[in-house]
């Protein structure tokens, strides 16, 4: 039975050591980046999808770890001020590749946000970019895989000077940056669903698997949106296997066949959350009833801090504070 890996995760600042937000030694940099690729080598997925590469060197440097498993890559060039961006790194030849980057016209076209230094703008583009590519893992199978890191609900506030603070000097400025994160973040969901909707409606060729860092959690209303006609998700059995008229349009979330004990890919302040998601159009779910994918987060293997509002409190640590979150398919 030939089989379809894919993995999403976001490696946490993976900069190289000197920058502001990588590894103070070479010596930490490179225990990250030893610790990092033994996990990516035990999961072994097909392709994939990785959040906050911090620029093409030290996706290199990564890469370099792999055993030259994975011989294409892609990442975007379209990174956060931060210097963050998402890529693929994949076994199989990328056959093409897009980066999503403005809210397209038939989304939201415009929310409002804030510069650098606090000052009211309006956004129209994705904080960083996506990235869509197509791989063929059998010769007749091609697969249209989106990468996203959508906004986070860790909130920043900015200063005269430009740099960043992790604490509110109010509530009106917590609540506002709060608000405004929220808005970015669904302007961005909004568009990765226009981006499904060009591929999938009236085509039932185009597969397609959206996965990323989120930011949100599975009930969540940004979520939601990524998911189109409602009614036949994972989670209700009797519509999952019962075709319908939505299935065309419809994303699945894999969320729910994760165990249980390991649904989460992240803990703040003690709370176990699952920020990170794969979603898939219904023919990665061939048969009748459905063949489903095995999925499971890393938590055992690789377990993850408990964070705090400050990300800076984990500079220079080992692997990352996400799980990367895996899916096996049959074809």
């Amino acid at each position: 039975m030939n089989t379809f890996t894919v993995t999403t995760w976001n490696l946490e600042n993976l900069f190289r050591n000197g920058h502001e937000f990588g590894p103070r030694t070479a010596e930490d940099y490179a225990a990250k980046l030893n610790s990092l690729a033994q996990t990516i080598l035990s999961l072994n997925p097909d392709v994939l999808a990785v959040q906050e590469v911090g620029g093409p060197e030290p996706l290199a440097d990564l890469l370099a770890l792999l055993e030259d498993r994975y011989p294409h890559s892609l990442l975007s060039t379209h990174p956060d001020p931060r210097g963050i961006r998402v890529g693929f790194v994949s076994k199989l030849a990328i056959e093409s590749g897009e980066e999503i980057t403005a809210f397209p016209l038939n989304g939201l076209t415009k929310v409002s946000g804030v510069d650098g230094k606090g000052h009211t703008q309006e956004i129209s583009s994705f904080g960083r970019g996506a990235l869509c590519i197509c791989v063929r893992p059998l010769p007749d199978r091609p697969i249209n895989l989106i990468n996203a890191h959508l906004k986070s609900k860790l909130l920043t506030f900015r200063s005269a000077s430009g740099q960043p603070r992790f604490t509110p000097r109010d509530e009106n400025e917590r609540v506002q940056a709060a608000g405004l994160a929220l808005l970015r973040r669904t302007a961005e969901a909004v568009a990765l669903r226009a981006k499904a909707n060009e591929l999938l409606e009236d085509n039932d060729q185009n597969t397609l698997v959206v996965l990323g860092d989120l930011n949100d959690g599975v009930n969540a209303a940004t979520t939601q949106i990524l998911q189109g006609p409602g009614g036949s998700q994972i989670e209700t059995p009797n519509a999952f296997n019962r075709p319908d008229q939505g299935d065309d349009a419809r994303l699945f979330n894999l969320a729910p066949l994760i165990p249980e004990e390991r649904r989460f890919s992240r803990i703040y302040q003690g709370n176990k959350e699952l920020i990170d998601h794969i979603f898939v159009s219904e023919e990665m779910l061939p048969g009748q009833p459905r063949r489903k994918p095995k999925v499971d987060s890393g938590v055992i293997a690789n377990p993850i801090p408990s964070i705090t509002d400050n990300p800076a409190e984990r500079r220079g640590q080992l692997g990352s504070d996400h799980a990367p979150i895996t899916a096996i398919f049959e074809l």
